[in-house]
């Protein structure tokens, strides 16, 4: 278990959860919460799915 973290894609996925997170703190994002929450919930899910894939 874990092996996860060494994998560049997954990596990559939490740099993007990362990103997805300071974009959406400002600007549109900050008024809109339904769709906030939603993105930030799909921009998790990636690196979820590559470390506990079912």
């Amino acid at each position: 278990m874990g092996d996860f973290i060494k994998l560049e894609v997954w990596q990559l996925a939490m740099d993007l959860a990362f990103f997805i997170y300071k974009i959406t703190d400002s600007g549109k994002f900050s008024h809109d919460y339904d769709l906030r929450s939603q993105i930030r919930k799909a921009s998790v899910s990636i690196p979820s799915n590559i470390a506990c894939p079912v």
